[in-house]
């Protein structure tokens, strides 16, 4: 009895004590328009309670105090005023908040009787109250239970692992490149583009704050025991007025390791006014620092110094080698499948290999797992329609598009007779299927397809198109280990055929296959380490070209220059390693590895002196599958980050990249008639060196964006021409190619702001690249062997993109380009040599076309909310190249009258009004 006693005045003088540490929490602050969020947020930093509530509860509350030591009963009881809202506070300063009815926080009577029973955690919690004879459920939200992961055992030390899937609450689908967070070690992960993240902690309590561009933030609580899942549904970002998120980097601008990314929401790149009104993908890129463009309606870019065939494409994983339509006017990638893009400009992840400048990675939608929904539109020139939904409910998926032209309307209305009988059409369209085999199992399927068909005056037919098919199987062995396995098949052709004149009728043509194999392996071993490795194997076959007559009567005589195949593999690993919370590593290795096979006959030249047809002394044949020539190159991958503070970073990269394929043209930008071609014994594959080191700050709460970045970058075995070269229908082309080397540098700046009314981002760019001639069996070098500027060399270029919304149906967007103009070369001088004129040229690109400038806006007004609204429409017009300059795309010479006179070509001449009407259904 005594010691019971004891026990009962030790538990009320511990309560006493709890209350008077309570009451002992005074707060103080100026809380003016803020809204219940943001309270609690600011409240729980500078103070030991933690709320639970319910949203929808309390989204309606504008909290206008001012306080000065409270205590948190006096703070609420002025927050709660004039509401429905009841609050309670527990001794564990645990505040409970609910609509309409009070709640107890003391134990019911006879609670430690044996009727009644206990669980460990709040995943079934349910309380029950009376208040005037009305009887209610509280509920609790995901976000404000406690998620028990694993067993309970005596053993609290160790690590265990957390790993699962993110996902859109409404349709179901993978939420690519979301972060999950556990604020109290700074420790985050991303998910990867299947929407999966594993995150491995030492046992205990956590906060999981989980974001994505256009979702609202969400928290987990979760008492991690052992390994275990936790799958996380979001919800779609409604904004207020006063916080419109366009874009959520937030935490990747300064705390990633990564450097030279940029990253994308579709929702951002539809807001861009663009030609003709239909969205594009490419021109949203050429936006982003450190990337350019020879000219207007050029589908190729140009990253970091880098020629438009050393950019990696990857549409959903499938290698697209042409990504234009009707010549550059358009993208060949329809808006409507594409969830995120990303551009790696430097710090390559080890796994992407084969491109010297950089990757644009675009990832598939997988499709609506819950309904079946469809995205139109139309405009002046095109039209696309895409459908998804359930093939079986939160099981299979599938998304489907189609695009197509009907330009001849436009094109017709020309009023120059030399162009108006011209016809072009294009179409493209890709399917993607996602299925669930079950929790370790997924399997992804994919395809797509585009062709493009038009002639000039009915003479010229020019065709080409690309067919790209994959399949992939994802394999989760256990949290932190995991793989996705990949099959593809990609083809890009071309044809350029003339019929007009039925004797000299003729098809010329081009084709590239390449199948591929790779799988890429995650594991996570504890939360310091992040660590990748896999294989991949590239077939390419090759038809660099062939000329056949065309029709019976045709005298044209067949050239064809024989196939060529090679197979290029890597092995790679990668490590991201956390050594404190300010210093993380990330080093790796592309370990590539190519061989030139049979069956091809190669040419033989007197060794010592320039090549040319009047050195080849023979041949000699390989047979089938016969190993050629053997390039290996170790591609090392390094880059730090250092934080300075939480709000700003320093980070450096070392790349090192081969490539083993290239790309002949006679154009500056990538163009129907490109050709490319595999390294060979004569054509080595191009090897680059990239130093990079940049400053990184976030202000107002990582609401504005700040960087600038310095690079330096090394060229080898760059493809340069002869002067006056054949590069078609050419069986010894390397006569015509020289091996050059350049380099290129610069800076990058940029200021990016993600939220408010006003939204968007101004990036500066100065940067320069240089080729000069190295090979000794050049024979006459270019610019006699000094450096000279690269096509693509545009050292000024400024890109102001700002979006303005006035409400939640009204807003406006602009584009504001200003860059350098392209270098030339231009003839100086006629002279006559042996009775025949001549034109003198000047040095190779010595002059350069005017600078470029242009500004475009529009007007987007947006259906109405209703959420139950079956159709929901939206308009979007505006103006291309508002000021109508007359940009110039290049300048030509034609003889006139016996005199030499120049002409400035432009592409866009004039203002483009455009219109666009959308509909979801």
């Amino acid at each position: 009895m005594y010691h019971s006693k004891l026990a009962c005045i030790f538990i009320l003088l511990m309560f006493c004590i709890s209350s008077r540490a309570q009451d002992k929490k005074l707060i103080s602050g100026n809380f003016v328009n803020y809204s219940f969020s943001r309270f609690v947020s600011q409240v729980e930093a500078a103070s030991g309670y933690h709320f639970f509530y319910e949203d929808k509860d309390v989204d309606s509350i504008v909290i206008n105090i001012e306080i000065s030591h409270a205590s948190i009963n006096e703070v609420l009881e002025k927050v709660f005023e004039n509401t429905n809202l009841h609050y309670a506070v527990d001794s564990m300063n645990r505040i409970f908040i609910n609509k309409y009815f009070s709640i107890k926080t003391t134990l019911p009577a006879g609670f430690f009787d044996n009727n009644y029973t206990a669980t460990d955690t709040l995943e079934n919690f349910v309380i029950n109250v009376t208040d005037q004879s009305k009887t209610a459920t509280l509920n609790i939200s995901p976000e404000n239970k406690l998620f028990t992961i694993g067993i309970k055992t005596h053993d609290a030390n160790g690590k265990a692992t957390v790993a699962g899937y993110i996902r859109d609450s409404k349709t179901g689908e993978a939420i690519a490149g979301a972060t999950v967070s556990a604020d109290t070690l700074g420790i985050g992960v991303s998910t990867d583009q299947y929407g999966y993240y594993s995150i491995t902690l030492p046992k205990g309590y956590y906060v999981f704050k989980i974001s994505s561009a256009g979702k609202q933030d969400t928290r987990r609580q979760i008492q991690l025991y052992a390994n275990g899942k936790l799958n996380i549904d979001m919800q779609d970002y409604v904004a207020t007025l006063k916080n419109v998120i366009v874009s959520s980097e937030k935490r990747s601008n300064t705390l990633s390791t990564q450097m030279g990314v940029s990253n994308l929401s579709i929702v951002a790149i539809k807001q861009m006014p663009a030609v003709l009104g239909e969205t594009d993908i490419i021109k949203a890129i050429l936006a982003l620092p450190g990337v350019a463009s020879v000219g207007e309606a050029s589908t190729g870019f140009n990253v970091r110094g880098g020629s438009s065939d050393q950019n990696l494409i990857l549409f959903g994983d499938a290698t697209i080698y042409n990504p234009s339509h009707l010549f550059g006017f358009f993208s060949a990638f329809n808006p409507d499948d594409v969830s995120n893009v990303e551009l790696y400009k430097s710090s390559i992840p080890e796994q992407y290999g084969g491109r010297l400048s950089s990757v644009l990675d675009i990832s598939l939608r997988d499709g609506n797992s819950n309904k079946w929904v469809g995205d139109a539109g139309i405009g002046p020139l095109t039209s696309r329609l895409t459908i998804e939904g359930p093939i079986k409910k939160n099981k299979t998926s599938m998304i489907a598009s189609v695009r197509t032209t009907y330009s001849d309307w436009l094109l017709h209305a020309l009023p120059n007779n030399e162009y108006n009988k011209s016809n072009a059409d294009f179409y493209d369209a890709s399917i993607h299927i996602t299925h669930i085999i079950n929790d370790k199992n997924t399997i992804y399927l994919s395809g797509y397809t585009s062709d493009d068909k038009f002639n000039l005056n009915n003479d010229t037919t020019y065709e080409y198109s690309n067919r790209n098919a994959n399949l992939k199987w994802k394999h989760i062995f256990n949290n932190k280990l995991h793989d996705v396995v990949t099959a593809a098949f990609d083809q890009y052709k071309y044809s350029v055929s003339s019929t007009q004149n039925p004797v000299n009728a003729f098809n010329l043509g081009f084709n590239i296959k390449q199948s591929s194999f790779k799988a890429d392996f995650n594991y996570t071993p504890d939360y310091k380490n992040k660590i990748d490795f896999g294989l991949t194997s590239i077939y390419y076959k090759l038809d660099p070209g062939s000329l056949e007559p065309f029709g019976e009567r045709s005298l044209v005589l067949p050239n064809i220059v024989p196939s060529e195949q090679a197979l290029e593999s890597a092995l790679y690993a990668g490590d991201e390693y956390t050594v404190n919370s300010k210093l993380s590593l990330n080093g790796g290795i592309h370990y590539s590895m190519y061989d030139y096979l049979g069956p091809h006959s190669e040419n033989t030249y007197v060794p010592g002196i320039p090549r040319d047809t009047t050195t080849i002394t023979g041949s000699t044949y390989y047979s089938v599958g016969k190993v050629i020539k053997t390039y290996q190159k170790p591609e090392v991958r390094v880059s730090a980050r250092y934080l300075l503070s939480k709000t700003s970073s320093l980070k450096l990269s070392y790349n090192t990249t081969a490539q083993y394929i290239h790309m002949l043209s006679n154009t500056t930008e990538i163009s129907p008639t490109d050709i490319w071609k595999l390294s060979d014994p004569f054509i080595k594959p191009q090897e680059g060196t990239q130093y990079s080191f940049g400053y990184y700050r976030d202000f107002k709460k990582g609401t504005i964006q700040t960087s600038v970045e310095v690079y330096y970058k090394q060229i080898d075995n760059y493809l340069d021409y002869k002067n006056g070269a054949v590069l078609l229908l050419n069986s010894h082309i390397e006569t015509d190619v020289i091996n050059s080397e350049g380099k290129a540098y610069g800076t990058e700046f940029l200021i990016k702001k993600t939220t408010g009314k006003l939204n968007g981002w101004l990036s500066y760019t100065y940067s320069r690249t240089f080729l000069r001639t190295d090979d000794p069996l050049a024979g006459q070098p270019v610019n006699d062997g000094n450096y000279y500027p690269a096509d693509f060399d545009k050292p000024n270029n400024v890109n102001l993109i700002a979006n303005y919304r006035f409400s939640h149906r009204y807003s406006i967007s602009g584009n504001v380009v200003y860059s350098t103009g392209r270098p030339i070369t231009l003839p100086l001088a006629v002279f006559t040599a042996d009775g025949a004129a001549a034109l003198y040229y000047s040095q190779r690109n010595e002059y350069r076309v005017p600078d470029y400038f242009r500004c475009d806006l529009s007007v987007n007004i947006d259906g109405n909310h209703k959420v139950k609204q079956r159709l929901h429409g939206s308009w979007s017009f505006g103006v291309y190249n508002l000021t109508a300059r007359q940009n110039v795309y290049s300048i030509y010479f034609t003889n006139v009258n016996g005199k030499v006179q120049g002409y400035q070509l432009s592409i866009f001449g004039t203002a483009i009004p455009f219109v666009t009407f959308n509909l979801k259904f």
